[in-house]
């Protein structure tokens, strides 16, 4: 989870969220490249004397159509490629559904019968020591490790956004509509997220949290919350 001051991207604990962060630095390097050559050249223009003559100068307009074209290329190509990675998903292996309400998240997998709960954030006068105000919940989203989740994600009253930044997932809830992400967790933990769309009063107290532990444990946890 992010910490105090911290102005960078939380470390990724997904296989799309490390795609995401390389694609991000991949970017930063072209942009301070081309603002590094900018820079170079009006250096050039001011400290030196040099030829204001560029009519039919068709090697500079090559140069010039050339080189941003390449540019676009190496950043399209990436682009295109995570787009595809984050695309949807036929064969799940759990689906579940995240409804916003305000002001808390309720879910439902899907995939089981009678398996629903609702997720309110803890109250700090309640909150165990050692965990975290604000983002703690009394209900825990549980997911298995090593299993690609796919989430479908609405609200029932205003607009909503589910997302964790450590999973690289970030999807609006909108009432009467469904929308869908998928991730996947490689190893256990604990992620923290919080709804990204203002929607009201009470917006920064409707935290998410996805815990993913191994299949043994997610199948005993299902089980016994299926027979209460």
């Amino acid at each position: 989870m992010a910490n105090h001051a911290q102005f960078s991207f939380q470390d990724a604990s997904s296989p799309i969220m490390e795609e995401l962060i390389q694609f991000h630095d991949h970017a930063m390097m072209v942009a301070l490249a081309i603002c590094s050559l900018v820079l170079y050249l009006l250096t050039l223009m001011l400290t030196q004397k040099l030829s204001s003559n560029t009519v039919d100068a068709q090697a500079i307009e090559l140069v010039w159509t050339i080189l941003p074209a390449a540019v676009l290329v190496t950043l399209a190509l990436p682009s295109l490629r995570i787009l595809y990675m984050m695309d949807e998903i036929n064969e799940p292996d759990l689906t579940l559904k995240a409804i916003g309400h305000q002001w808390y998240w309720t879910y439902e997998y899907t995939d089981f019968k009678d398996l629903t709960f609702d997720s309110y954030m803890t109250p700090t006068a309640d909150l165990p020591l050692g965990h975290f105000r604000l983002l703690e919940v009394d209900h825990r989203m549980i997911v298995p490790t090593e299993a690609t989740v796919r989430v479908i994600v609405t609200a029932d009253d205003v607009l909503h956004s589910w997302a964790v930044p450590t999973l690289g997932v970030k999807t609006d809830a909108i009432p009467g509509r469904l929308n869908q992400t998928s991730f996947l967790a490689p190893r256990p933990g604990v992620f923290y997220g919080q709804c990204s769309e203002i929607c009201g009063a009470n917006h920064s107290f409707m935290p998410i949290v996805v815990e993913a532990v191994p299949l043994a444990n997610f199948e005993n946890w299902s089980s016994l919350l299926s027979s209460q």
